[in-house]
C-alpha cells in the first residue's frame, strides 16, 4: 500500500485529497504525482547536452528516428535555407525524397512554433516554388530513394528556387483563374 492509502486521502504535505476524497481521490492524487514526477524527470533528461538533439516534446517516432541514427539505420541530413542558416533533420537510410521534405516540414513546424507561436506556412506554395538540391541534382521525383543520388550521413541539402509549373509547361492556377474569371459568372 502506499503512503496516500493508508492515510485515506490525505497527501505527504498535509492537505486533504484532491479530486472529492474517498477512494477515487487516492488514485487521481497518485497519478497525477506519478505523472508530475515523470514529467520533471523527462524534462531534467532533455535539458542534458548529450540529449540536446531531442525535440522538447518528443514522440514515439522521433526517438525511435534517434535510436536508428545511433545504430547506423538512419543518417542526419542538414538543409541549408536561403538566408544561409541551416537546420539538422534525421531520416532512415531508406528515405526518399518526399520522407525528407515530410521531416522538413515538421522540423520547420516545430522551430517556428517555438519560436514565434502559430504561424502557418503554405508547404503547397514552398514546394511549388523552391525544390531542395543536392550537389547540382534537383531532388524532384518524390518517391526516389535519397541514397539514389548520394546522399549519406552528414550531406547537405539546400533549397533553391525553382518553380515546378515551368517544368510542365502548364499555367500556374493564378493565370488560369484570371483567364477563366469571367466565364464563371456567364454559367
Amino acid at each position: 500500500m502506499e503512503w496516500s492509502e493508508k492515510n485515506e486521502g490525505s497527501t505527504p504535505g498535509g492537505r486533504g485529497g484532491e479530486g472529492g476524497g474517498g477512494g477515487g481521490g487516492v488514485v487521481y492524487c497518485s497519478e497525477n504525482a506519478k505523472r508530475a514526477k515523470l514529467n520533471s524527470t523527462l524534462a531534467a533528461l532533455l535539458d542534458d547536452p548529450i540529449l540536446s538533439d531531442v525535440p522538447k516534446k518528443p514522440s514515439l517516432s522521433d526517438v525511435d528516428t534517434l535510436i536508428s541514427l545511433e545504430l547506423g539505420s538512419a543518417m542526419r541530413i542538414s538543409v541549408l535555407k536561403l538566408d544561409s542558416t541551416s537546420f539538422d533533420v534525421v531520416v532512415m537510410n531508406s528515405a526518399t525524397v518526399k520522407d525528407l521534405k515530410l521531416c522538413i516540414k515538421k522540423k520547420v513546424t516545430e522551430m517556428e512554433q517555438s519560436q514565434m507561436g502559430h504561424r502557418h506556412i503554405s508547404w503547397k506554395h514552398v514546394w511549388a516554388n523552391y525544390c531542395l538540391l543536392y550537389q547540382n541534382e534537383k531532388l524532384l521525383n518524390e518517391s526516389a530513394v535519397l541514397q539514389d543520388f548520394g546522399i549519406r550521413n552528414n550531406s547537405q541539402v539546400q533549397f533553391i528556387p525553382f518553380i515546378t509549373a515551368r517544368l510542365n509547361k502548364k499555367h500556374t492556377k493564378r493565370k488560369k483563374h484570371r483567364f477563366f474569371h469571367g466565364l464563371n459568372k456567364l454559367s
